[in-house]
């Protein structure tokens, strides 16, 4: 009977490096906000409605641009719009 080496009692080291920097990838902010920080004194000036604005672009990225899921939010967003109009 030949004898069969034994295994090595001795176990590899588990690399614990942390991942290289350059391949740590950030999450993307929403769409609206990246928007939002373009548009920032554009949404701004929506004053009261800036909200319901938000509220719709994250619904239209959560839908894929449909714009029939949305209508609670479109709809929200004109009557804000409406009375913003009738106060000035």
């Amino acid at each position: 009977m030949e004898k069969q080496p034994e295994a090595s009692s001795i176990e590899k080291p588990i690399n614990s490096d942390p991942l290289p920097s350059s391949s740590v990838q950030q999450l993307p902010q929403p769409v609206h906000q990246m928007e939002a920080d373009e548009d920032d004194e554009n949404v701004k000036q929506l004053g009261d409605c800036s909200m319901l604005y938000l509220s719709l672009q994250d619904c239209l990225v959560n839908t894929d641009r449909n714009w029939k899921s949305c209508q609670k939010e479109v709809q929200a967003l004109k009557a804000c719009n409406d009375r913003r109009s009738r106060k000035e």
